[in-house]
């Protein structure tokens, strides 16, 4: 079968033909019909990540938001068959440790992050494997497509669980988002569908303009500001609710952070390049003088997907409205080199293999 593989780090991946995969006893094959390319496919391609202990390697076939078909089933596995539509969290779970139990997958003490690990290959392929299938496999209601899936997966469900979980965002917040990719659009369409009042700062006009679109109620260009919390302040008369660092660089977490009001909530999502290599420094005094809370945000458990799709169904989220542009396998490889330099908008998703 094809796939888009790493060979070296920064080096374009290459489209490869690969052995077929074989369901282990545990695992099903999906083939694959969409998958989201994401900023974090970008950083697993520039080697970043080793010093949390994820380092991919050449040979390594990325893509973690997919949709597809199950195409061959491991001997135990009993929920599901050949045919099937799924899809399936990046953060595959085990199914049996304490945070697994409690619902919390996104956090499993070993949790196996598809398309980083030899042991989790990923979806820039015709088809992969999923372990422990009965438990991270989730089946796709007859009205969500596939490529609609693809764009409901890593960036939008952890915009989402960022904002409902972490934040417990209510109606009528004032949400500075920093960062207007893929999660940062998310974010914002989130944010405005459930009632509160999106604040997006990026650096890119047409981004600005794309948020615009999904709903902020105002925009700050972060390359023309002086100052970019106190803009945050001034269209807030005070400082937001709640702000989100999108991206993971040091200007966007501490502008988030100094973008809230007195008892604001920043969550953290974005994760950080090698420069930084996730360490980050921040006003503590101010924030404990201001009782500000920070929260990470990691993924979401898929026991809530039900939650998206009914919202899906309802019309009040429209993850196909945050997909920037369809591709083909052959496309990924320059897609994701473009990635370095910010120049998509929304999230590509590919859907020919």
């Amino acid at each position: 079968m094809r796939a888009a593989v790493i060979e070296e780090h920064g080096e374009p991946l290459t489209i490869q033909d690969v052995p077929y995969p074989e369901p282990q006893p545990d695992q099903v094959v999906i083939e694959t019909e969409a998958c989201g390319v994401c900023r974090s496919d970008w950083h697993a391609w520039q080697g970043d990540w080793e010093w949390f202990g994820i380092q991919t390697g050449p040979g390594q076939i990325l893509g973690h938001e997919p949709a597809g078909i199950v195409a061959d089933v491991g001997a135990d596995v009993e929920q599901f068959s050949e045919g099937d539509r799924v899809t399936a969290p990046f953060h595959l779970g085990d199914g049996s440790c304490q945070y697994c139990q409690r619902g919390h997958v996104n956090i499993c003490e070993t949790s196996m992050p598809l398309g980083f690990l030899d042991a989790a290959p990923g979806a820039f392929a015709e088809a992969f494997p999923v372990r422990e299938a009965d438990f991270n496999c989730v089946t796709l209601p007859d009205a969500v497509d596939f490529t609609e899936m693809a764009g409901l997966g890593c960036r939008f469900m952890t915009a989402y669980h960022a904002l409902t979980d972490r934040a417990d965002l209510r109606p009528g917040d004032a949400v500075a988002i920093h960062g207007c990719g893929g999660v940062g659009l998310s974010a914002v369409h989130i944010a405005d569908a459930l009632g509160a009042e999106p604040i997006a700062v990026d650096v890119q006009d047409r981004k600005l303009d794309r948020a615009r679109d999904l709903g902020a109620a105002a925009t700050i260009n972060a390359a023309e500001a002086d100052n970019v919390p106190g803009e945050v302040h001034a269209v807030t008369d005070g400082g937001a609710d709640v702000a989100i660092d999108a991206l993971g660089i040091p200007e966007t977490c501490r502008n988030a952070v100094g973008s809230l009001g007195k008892q604001g909530t920043h969550v953290q999502v974005g994760l950080t390049t090698d420069e930084e290599a996730g360490e980050i420094s921040l006003p503590v005094d101010t924030m404990t003088l201001q009782e500000i809370d920070f929260h990470g945000s990691y993924g979401m458990p898929p026991v809530r997907y039900d939650e998206l799709f009914r919202l899906i169904d309802a019309g009040t989220l429209d993850p196909s409205q945050i997909v920037g542009e369809t591709l083909a396998l052959e496309d990924v490889p320059a897609t994701l080199s473009s990635m370095g330099e910010y120049e998509t908008v929304g999230i590509p998703v590919i859907d020919e293999f």
